[in-house]
């Protein structure tokens, strides 16, 4: 019973120091919410994407692995896993080419970290699902096509 009392106090406490910081202005959203590449995102092709996301649209091949699966029966959530045994990984971007706009997402990697991520997208149509990593100042890419069936009758 006393350490139920102590961490319902410990909550409170922390929750009106965080109401006081958001009322004072200490905290605002524009300081708490990470940057986004807005012009990526409104990209309507491949190549502007990668240019407004990663600054280039130069890729070569690379020791890239995507994990999808081969036919998607549930378009709206599709796993992905992508994954490098390339040194000095900075970022990773994903692609879906068919899409209206194809840029879905892009994670910036410490120094250090493993080169990989795993996602779950949505998907409306059959489409090459493109990875591409940033390590080194290079980019490098790998696709796969996932296939998304209508209605999850998997043919």
């Amino acid at each position: 019973m006393n350490t139920k009392r102590r961490v319902f106090l410990k909550g409170t406490l922390a929750a009106g120091a965080v109401g006081v910081a958001v009322g004072a202005g200490v905290l605002t959203p524009s300081t708490v919410l990470a940057a986004w590449p807005e012009a990526a995102f409104q990209a309507k092709d491949v190549n502007s994407a990668l240019k407004a996301a990663m600054g280039s649209d130069a890729m070569t091949g690379g020791d890239i692995t995507i994990r999808a699966p081969d036919i998607a029966e549930n378009g709206a959530v599709v796993p992905i896993t992508i994954e490098t045994g390339i040194a000095g990984v900075s970022s990773i971007a994903l692609i879906v080419a068919a899409a209206n706009t194809p840029f879905t997402s892009s994670y910036e990697l410490g120094e250090g970290a493993i080169g990989m991520v795993s996602t779950r997208i949505k998907m409306g149509q059959t489409s090459d699902i493109i990875a591409v990593v940033k390590a080194g100042g290079k980019l490098h890419s790998a696709k796969k096509e996932v296939k998304v069936t209508i209605g999850g009758c998997g043919g």
